[in-house]
């Protein structure tokens, strides 16, 4: 059955996956954003609807402090005994945490802490034992193993289960047995041209594993020119027809050379088949956008690629919307005449700032917003466009001159500088067009200039999360007192 790569656009890295009930249960990082690890459910692997967040408290999730790309690493979901347990890393906090549920479009608990160091934890359970693997830091024994107390977080005695094949800094360790048989799965290479896919196994879970002979199992390093590059930190899992699947981050490049991608780590679907006792990833061949493969379920009837939502905000903000670190929520406020946003002292090149967005998840896509604003002196709010503090691009509204005007302003690191502007009235229509290599600013259908995609891309950021798009507000220096009110936001992909 055919389906289509990336199965989860735009910024959804280091996918993890389980199984529960016939229902296939997805996770992805979240880094600073909050609320952070977003889930996602699918009868056929392919077809993803979002269903949360595992961390929605403050009690679950402190990423005040946190910086761009930092905050939460690598989840590993899995599934035992009827309760989900998510693990994970809180690299700006302390460090590796569990939380659990009965439902995971429900609430999860609070975190129970684990004393380890590094990131990448995973949880393997065979009977009553659980199994604690993660990436250490130590170069010379990158990959650790204990016993863990999940009613307790306490760990057992430590030992190293893997060095590398040819990588110390390997990492994103997930176990997994089939037919008997112990088999480890990492990631090497780093998280970009070299990143790749190996494989180990054993006769138990805490080894020892010896590598397989044709490492690495997948990788695109040596295809400089592919639109898919940086594929791997893989998680398997199992349909109910006993074949075998792997999910993956990858990017997509645009752009002539040297070639970009700006959309973030996107997750990534493949079969898995075994030769020998191996696995073999898409018969050995790389992961296209166009994969058949044999789906434990039909694609859904009116499946399409193409995204739209049309928010009015009458009933709050969805699972989509996000903030970079935890928001003042008394600046946000939803109802029946649109989002009204009231920005602080705080500018997009500050933490703190009033600003809620969604993924970019298409390369050509068109976001719109109706804007009503009366800005006093020095006060501005609109559409932005966000990678981070450093790299964003702005659509606002503000005064100047005594005049309101819509101007397109662009954050590249240490340059600042406003494109164009044009006079508006008290509701200004504003979109945002975009091909894979640039962005075009709108305001009231008059175009005010148009920017590089290239700017907000990782190979320029250095990040780890992609372009994320939606209204902002701010003071320049101090509390709004106009408020801003969205009446419609548009996203169409």
């Amino acid at each position: 059955m055919r389906y289509e790569n990336p199965v989860l656009p735009g910024f959804h890295p280091d996918p993890t996956i389980c199984r529960a009930d016939g229902t296939f249960y997805l996770a992805t990082s979240s880094f600073e954003y909050v609320p952070g690890v977003p889930l996602y459910r699918s009868e056929n692997l392919a077809d993803w609807e979002p269903i949360g967040h595992a961390l929605t408290r403050e009690s679950q999730l402190a990423v005040h402090d946190a910086g761009a790309s930092a905050g939460i690493y690598a989840p590993t979901l899995r599934h035992h005994d009827g309760t989900f347990y998510l693990v994970t890393t809180n690299v700006s906090g302390d460090g590796h945490f569990f939380v659990t549920a009965d439902d995971p479009a429900g609430e999860w608990s609070d975190p129970t802490w684990v004393d380890a160091p590094g990131i990448d934890p995973d949880l393997f359970f065979e009977d009553d034992t659980c199994y604690f693997t993660y990436h250490s830091g130590d170069p010379e024994n990158p990959i650790r193993q204990a016993e863990l107390d999940v009613e307790t977080g306490e760990l057992g005695d430590a030992h190293t289960v893997w060095t590398g094949f040819r990588d110390p800094y390997v990492e994103a360790p997930h176990i997994y047995e089939r037919d008997g048989t112990y088999h480890l799965i990492l990631a090497e290479g780093g998280t970009h041209a070299g990143h790749m896919v190996v494989a180990a196994r054993a006769d138990e879970p805490s080894g020892p594993y010896e590598g397989c002979p044709d490492n690495p199992v997948l990788t695109h390093w040596g295809l400089p020119r592919e639109d898919i590059r940086a594929v791997g930190h893989a998680d398997f899992v199992r349909d109910g027809d006993g074949n075998w699947w792997l999910v993956c981050l990858g990017i997509r490049q645009r752009g002539p050379w040297p070639r970009f991608h700006h959309l973030g780590r996107e997750t990534f679907l493949a079969p898995v088949s075994w030769e020998d006792g191996w696995p073999v990833v898409n018969s050995g061949d790389p992961i296209t956008t166009e994969m058949d493969g044999p789906l434990p379920g039909e694609r859904r009837p009116d499946e399409t690629s193409i995204e739209r939502t049309d928010t009015s905000f009458a009933d709050g903000l969805g699972v989509e919307w996000q903030f970079r670190r935890h928001p003042d929520r008394e600046r946000y406020e939803t109802g029946s005449d649109g989002l009204r946003l009231r920005g602080g002292p705080e500018t997009l090149d500050e933490p703190g700032a009033a600003f809620v967005g969604r993924r970019q998840t298409g390369f050509d896509c068109r976001t719109e917003a109706t804007l009503t604003f009366d800005p006093g002196r020095g006060e501005e709010a609109g559409l932005a466009i966000v990678a981070d503090d450093d790299h964003h691009y702005q659509l606002g509204v503000t005064r100047r001159d005594g005049r309101r005007e819509a101007f397109a302003r662009l954050r590249i690191g240490d340059a600042t500088d406003v494109i164009g502007r044009a006079p508006v009235g008290t509701k200004t229509d504003l979109a945002v067009t975009a091909d894979g290599e640039e962005y075009r600013f709108l305001a009231d259908d008059e175009q005010l200039g148009a920017a590089a995609t290239r700017y907000l891309s990782t190979e320029v950021t250095a990040g780890f999360t992609g372009v994320v798009i939606g209204p902002y507000a701010t003071g320049r220096g101090r509390t709004c007192e106009a408020v801003a009110t969205v009446e419609r936001f548009v996203y169409d992909s």
